[in-house]
């Protein structure tokens, strides 16, 4: 099998040094090459033909989002950020993310982080995945965002989708009661920010459900994310706090290193935030929302689960279905970054609509 080719590109020897190590510790990957800044790295990527670059987004000469620009014009590759876990480096890295950047590792202890081990599993398995990922994906992903930044009102007409878009479960809604209360949960990891847009900048004002978000990420990414989206949608994107009740048309997104779980309270909901053991690796779990929000009573849930690693969702799904009625909504392969939740959300035959992401926001109004 052809070892998987990544270009190191960081202005800390030591940071170059040690991210080598790491890599080249896995039998799947080779470094095929390091640069000390973002002008260098343009000239290796022509030169080396990587096929995932690790990019640090401060350095000097050329920034890593200067440098982000650059590639995706000029010679578009997967792209992996390193960046601090500072404010401003969760802004700039979700920027990143909006030009074409796949995923991103936050460095545990700022720009050279001697204790870089603890991220290290996390690093191998995103050059992995990015590996696999299209380049054409990326391009036409990225800027289809572009398109998001003005929220889209009009949900008079529901157009008929594909029957292949459709999973195997029927779409009927005899069951499903439109006057009932609803409670919209959405999960999502690789290739989340990008996706989340998409489907958040599209919701009325006056969508008539609270949403809950779990997106995985670290704490002050998810404060970053939470400030963007409200700053390009109609409905209120903030992140969760303990014990607020939520209320219809505002989003809240699960604070990074937080489980968040729904709580009833009267006939309110609460959230809930902990920091009990991960699940499968990852705090916030989009199992755990989807667990905590199966035990609500007299709600109708839609469950959305879009791009990422892993099957994160997929069990808390299955407790979904078997404890109240839901509408689950899958993102489809073509427009995942990552295929691997919604993959295995598919397969638990509980999803009702696999959407491209541009129509996620649709069928989610379609059920409200």
């Amino acid at each position: 099998m052809e070892k998987i080719k990544v270009l190191i590109v960081d202005d800390s020897a030591f940071m170059r040094k040690l991210i080598t190590e790491f890599l080249s510790e896995d039998p799947r990957i080779t470094v095929a090459g390091t640069a000390r800044n973002g002008e260098d790295g343009i000239k290796k990527i022509k030169e080396l033909k990587p096929d995932v670059v690790t990019l640090d987004v401060e350095m000097p000469v050329l920034n890593g989002i200067s440098a982000l620009k650059r590639i995706m014009e000029e010679n578009p590759v997967p792209v992996i950020m390193l960046s601090s876990t500072t404010l401003e480096g969760a802004d700039n890295t979700l920027h990143a993310m909006q030009i074409g950047a796949i995923d991103f590792i936050a460095k545990p202890s700022g720009s050279i982080s001697l204790d870089l081990y603890k991220v290290k599993k996390e690093l191998l398995d995103k050059v992995v995945s990015a590996s696999s990922v299209k380049v054409k994906t990326i391009l036409n992903l990225s800027n289809e965002v572009q398109s998001t930044i003005v929220p889209q009102r009009n949900y008079s007409k529901i157009e008929p989708k594909d029957k292949e878009k459709q999973s195997q479960k029927s779409l009927s809604t005899e069951k499903w009661n439109s006057n009932k209360q609803k409670l919209i949960l959405i999960g999502t990891s690789t290739g989340g920010p990008r996706a989340l847009q998409h489907v958040i900048t599209k919701l009325p004002r006056d969508i008539n459900a609270a949403i809950l978000i779990v997106q995985h990420m670290p704490p002050n990414f998810t404060k970053s994310l939470a400030s963007r989206l409200d700053s390009l949608s109609e409905i209120t994107v903030k992140e969760a706090v303990h014990g607020e009740i939520i209320q219809k048309g505002v989003a809240y997104i699960a604070p990074g290193g937080f489980h968040l779980k729904a709580k009833s309270i009267g006939r309110n909901i609460a959230v809930q935030l902990d920091q009990t053991e991960p699940i499968n690796g990852h705090r916030p779990s989009v199992d755990v929302m989807f667990q905590s929000a199966s035990t609500i009573n007299n709600y109708e849930k839609i469950a959305v689960i879009m791009t990422g690693m892993g099957s994160d969702g997929k069990n808390g799904l299955v407790e979904l279905a078997s404890r109240g009625e839901i509408k689950a909504i899958a993102e489809s392969k073509e427009t995942s970054i990552v295929f691997g939740m919604p993959k295995a959300a598919i397969a638990t035959n509980y999803i009702n609509n696999i959407e491209n992401v541009e129509s996620i926001a649709e069928t989610i109004m379609k059920y409200v």
